[in-house]
C-alpha cells in the first residue's frame, strides 16, 4: 500500500465522511476504526480508505511528518487516544482534533503534544454528515507550522462559498 497523506482515527458517520472528502480530492487517506461494527460499516463504504492492520501500521502507513485527524468524542476518549497514539509518532508530525473538544482541553493537550513535538490542532468540523462528506466549514486554531502541514488537504475539502 502507497503511504498515505493523511489518516483519520474514527471512522463514525463524520470521521468516515471526511475521509471520503479527502479522498475524493485527490489525497491518499488512511482510516483507522476499534469499533467493529463501524469499521465493518466503513469498509463497505470505503474500502481503500479503511486500515486493515493494528494501530501502529496505520500510523506506519501515512508519510511523514505524518498528519493525523482523531475524529471522537470530545472528553476523556481524545485523552486516551492520545495516549496511545503520542508513542507512536515522531517530532514534527501532526494532530488534529476534529472532536469540537473544549477550548481549554484543546490547550491543554496542544502543550502535551508540543513537549514530545508533536504539533496539535483544535479543528472544528461544521456541517453534519452532509458537510464532512462534500464540504464542512473548518476552522482550525493552533500553530501555524502544524497547520502548515494540513493546508493543502484541509483547503481542498472545505465549503466553498459562492466567492470561492
Amino acid at each position: 500500500m502507497a503511504e498515505a497523506d493523511i489518516g483519520v482515527l474514527g471512522l463514525g458517520v463524520m470521521g468516515r465522511n471526511l475521509a471520503l472528502n479527502i479522498a475524493d480530492r485527490g489525497f491518499q487517506v488512511t482510516g483507522y476504526e476499534r469499533d467493529a461494527k463501524l469499521l465493518t460499516q466503513a469498509r463497505a463504504e470505503a474500502e481503500t480508505v479503511v486500515s486493515t492492520g493494528d494501530l501502529a501500521s496505520f500510523i506506519a502507513g501515512i508519510r511523514a511528518p505524518r498528519a493525523l485527524i482523531l475524529m471522537i468524542t470530545a472528553g476523556p476518549a481524545v485523552d486516551q487516544a492520545l495516549d496511545t497514539v503520542l508513542p507512536l509518532l515522531a517530532p514534527g508530525d501532526v494532530i488534529a482534533d476534529g472532536g469540537n473538544s473544549d477550548h481549554q482541553d484543546t490547550a491543554r493537550r496542544e502543550a502535551r503534544a508540543r513537549e514530545a513535538g508533536i504539533g496539535y490542532l483544535g479543528l472544528g468540523v461544521s456541517g453534519g454528515e452532509e458537510g464532512a462528506r462534500h464540504g464542512p466549514a473548518l476552522m482550525a486554531g493552533g500553530a501555524a507550522t502544524a497547520y502548515d502541514r494540513l493546508d493543502p488537504i484541509l483547503l481542498a475539502i472545505a465549503a466553498r462559498a459562492d466567492d470561492g
